[in-house]
């Protein structure tokens, strides 16, 4: 079994230590990451970016949003509608549906299930009744 997983897994390279745990991974990625700022920007990408428009001073952390008023209303109800039947539809397109075979058997599994656990529920059911019984006359 560990043969075959050796063979899968490409062979690691010659002095690359793999981190082992998920704070040794954030580290890594930290340290190859540049510095970012405060505001949540790196200084490289400061320098690059020119400002073309306000969009991105409202879009600041503390700044209010911008008005809807350019923006389109909602769809009415009956038009909603519409779109949620065919997102399910399309949900439905892409469910793996199991064969006659398969549903036969897992029919049978469910079956089977349901008289073994309806019979213990009876015996149980029917021990505690003769045994109150037998206990309180």
């Amino acid at each position: 079994m560990a043969e075959g997983r050796e063979q899968d897994q490409p062979e690691e390279r010659e002095g690359v230590v793999r981190p082992s745990t998920a704070a040794a991974r954030r580290e890594r990625r930290a340290s190859s990451r540049p510095a970012a700022r405060k505001d949540g920007s790196s200084a490289e990408s400061k320098k690059s970016v020119v400002k073309t428009d306000e969009s991105d001073e409202d879009a600041k952390k503390g700044r209010p949003t911008k008005a809807r008023d350019g923006q389109e209303k909602r769809p009415s109800l009956i038009g909603r509608g519409f779109r949620y039947i065919r997102e399910v539809v399309g949900e439905l397109r892409k469910v793996i549906w199991p064969t006659r075979k398969q549903l036969i058997t897992y029919t049978a599994v469910v079956l089977v299930f349901v008289v073994l656990m309806t019979a213990m529920v009876w015996a149980l059911d029917f021990g505690f009744g003769a045994a109150v019984f037998e206990l309180f006359g």
